[in-house]
């Protein structure tokens, strides 16, 4: 009988843990996911003629093979905003030219009148760019790429994309909160039954012993 209540109590216990894992996962995962989904979401609406940003870090997705190898068509890059005075030749940055955003290569940095001006180049490109970038134009340097997310990227944009990429966390949230609600919730019915059972039995053996 002991063996029993023991394997029980293990087993209640690793399902505890089970629990709390998936939790602290899901608050993990899915709190970040959704903080900055919302924040982009809402600076593109407040502020349409500006990049949105998270903290200063801001993506983009890569719609051309300019810069291949380096990433390629549907990558997803991040850049963050950088004192303009840091860049140096080599670095890869991205800018605004006319209503779109380019990442590529500096190649030379010249100043001309106390304003600097970048000369870039994107890496599978024959020839530089023809227009000169200054400091107003920069967005960031380029920090690091996820392959392929650009195509995700370009979903979210869309009314169906922002419905899923904002509610799926949400609804997540609230399927697990319903099934550790019930989880512990037929825990508690199972433990009163025992107790009920242990209480029965007490009563029994009691009952057996005034009789004797």
């Amino acid at each position: 009988m002991n063996e029993r209540k023991d394997e029980k109590m293990t087993e209640k216990r690793m399902s505890d843990r089970v629990m709390k894992a998936v939790g602290i996962l899901l608050c993990v995962v899915l709190i970040p996911i959704l903080i900055i989904n919302v924040t982009l979401i809402v600076k593109s609406f407040t502020s349409p003629e500006k990049v949105p940003d998270f903290m200063g870090y801001k993506p983009f997705i890569v719609l051309s093979g300019s810069m291949e190898p380096a990433f390629a068509s549907g990558d997803l890059v991040l850049v963050r905003e950088v004192a303009a005075d840091s860049l140096k030749e080599g670095d890869i940055i991205a800018f605004r030219e006319g209503n779109a955003v380019v990442t590529h290569r500096i190649i030379t940095i010249t100043a001309e009148d106390g304003t600097r001006r970048y000369v870039t180049k994107g890496d599978n490109n024959n020839v530089e760019d023809s227009i000169a970038v200054t400091d107003d134009m920069i967005e960031g340097a380029y920090l690091l790429k996820i392959a392929g997310l650009g195509n995700a990227a370009m979903f979210m944009q869309t009314p169906l994309g922002m419905v899923i990429f904002i509610a799926l966390p949400l609804i997540l949230f609230i399927l697990y909160d319903i099934f550790r609600r019930r989880h512990y919730e037929r825990r508690e019915k199972t433990r009163t039954r025992e107790l009920e059972e242990e209480l029965a039995r007490m009563r029994k053996n009691m009952a057996e012993r005034e009789e004797k």
